[in-house]
């Protein structure tokens, strides 16, 4: 400020003097005195325009604008004085940033929600099928009111079921309802089209694709082993259910992942390890939080093969995944991969997972076995850019089972059909 005043009392008396005289005295102390002045208030407040019209030379002595952009901004600051560290530890900041993102960018879906579904054209739901999960979703969204008297007049009486223990009248599907034909010519645009759904933030590369990549895959687990073999977690433990009761983590996505390990355990021979750590008191932060736990879980297990993290969907609106099976009303569930591949910027190198092959190859059985036995019970797999914590074995699994508009009784019938699916590839 003192600066300012000083340079226009100079610039006022050199225009009195100017004005006087009539000529302008090249010598006079106020020209001197006003050159002197000018150059200051050049260095320090005109700094850019200087270097743009004097060139590189003036670089040396007068420029200064990384002092200020240091001074004005600290963030430019830490990036420039840390611009030659070992690229190591970039990478290191870079993935927990984007850890950060992953607590909220599973629930953000760059995709029309339709296209996660199976249309008319779907190889393995007949249209009884389709009308049948069109009639649930319908009852749904009615009012209380109309609700019992079109449930009469629509629902069948339903079939008695032979109840296997511990599933509430379920029965696994002995046999395919549908079987793929695999000798058929299945490229690439195939396996998209009957398989999967990709967010516009990712791209599946052909190299990951093809039958022997995800099909012929052996993914059996050792039964024989001591120890778990089976991991399921839940990155988002507090997530609930349209009629959840405040307070009661068996009727959330914990209750859910009870069930499921119980049915992997007693019905199918498998030893599960059922962590219920909580990592989303703040959602955006879980995947960072849940990852220490993670690895020492596993460390302290070396026999664990499998790792399931274990959510429910987020839908918009209304809209319930719902279906009828075997007379009751089941959740529909989706598997779900992170390809650590950004659509516009390729390979994230920060979110390395060695396992994506692997990872891709359990999703893609799961679905196979999912239409094959339960025609309609799953969604498309879903795939989107992170990594969401996939990369700590090769048989690392994320399913989203049913969203918030489900009732806690059709998410736990749904973890029958599940444990089925997941005992055929894993079997």
């Amino acid at each position: 400020m003192a600066l300012l005043l000083i340079c226009a009392a100079v610039g006022f008396f050199q225009f009195a003097e100017n004005k006087n005289s009539g000529d302008r005295k090249e010598n006079s102390w106020l020209n001197r005195a006003g050159s002197f002045f000018s150059r200051q208030m050049e260095r320090h407040f005109f700094q850019v325009p200087r270097y743009l019209e004097e060139g590189e030379g003036v670089k040396e002595t007068f420029f200064q604008a990384d002092r200020l952009l240091l001074w004005q901004f600290p963030l430019y600051g830490y990036a420039l004085t840390h611009s030659q560290e070992d690229p190591g530890s970039e990478d290191g900041l870079m993935a927990e940033l984007i850890g950060r993102q992953e607590g909220t960018d599973e629930d953000v879906k760059n995709i029309d929600e339709d296209s996660l579904d199976y249309g008319e054209d779907a190889l393995h739901i007949e249209n009884s099928v389709l009308e049948e999960m069109e009639r649930e979703n319908g009852v749904h969204n009615q009012t209380e009111e109309e609700a019992p008297e079109q449930i009469a007049e629509e629902t069948p009486p339903p079939q008695e079921v032979p109840e296997t223990e511990g599933s509430g009248g379920f029965q696994a599907a002995a046999y395919p309802a549908y079987s793929y034909d695999w000798s058929q010519g299945w490229d690439y645009q195939a396996f998209i089209s009957n398989f999967y759904a990709v967010d516009k933030s990712t791209n599946l590369k052909e190299e990951y694709v093809g039958l022997g990549q995800l099909l012929y895959q052996d993914l059996s687990v050792n039964k024989e082993s001591e120890g778990p073999q089976i991991l399921i977690y839940h990155t988002h433990s507090r997530e609930d259910f349209v009629d959840s009761v405040p307070g009661d983590p068996s009727t959330t996505i914990l209750g859910a992942g009870e069930k499921l390990a119980r049915l992997l355990q007693d019905q199918y021979g498998f030893r599960v390890l059922h962590h219920t750590g909580e990592y989303d008191s703040e959602r955006d932060d879980a995947y960072n939080k849940s990852l220490p736990a993670l690895m020492e879980i596993l460390e302290q297990n070396p026999s664990i093969e499998v790792v399931i993290d274990l959510h429910r969907d987020a839908v918009a609106g209304d809209r319930k995944l719902v279906m009828d099976l075997q007379g009751r009303p089941t959740a529909r569930f989706m598997f779900f991969n992170g390809l650590s591949y950004g659509r516009k910027s390729g390979d994230i190198d920060y979110l390395e997972n060695p396992y994506i092959q692997e990872n891709l190859a359990f999703s893609f059985q799961a679905q196979v076995a999912a239409n094959e036995y339960y025609p309609g019970i799953a969604r498309k797999v879903y795939l989107k850019a992170y990594r969401y914590n996939m990369h700590l074995r090769p048989r690392s699994m994320l399913i989203e089972l049913g969203a918030q508009n489900n009732t806690v009784e059709e998410i736990l019938n749904a973890c029958d059909p599940l444990a089925h699916i997941l005992a055929i590839v894993l079997g």
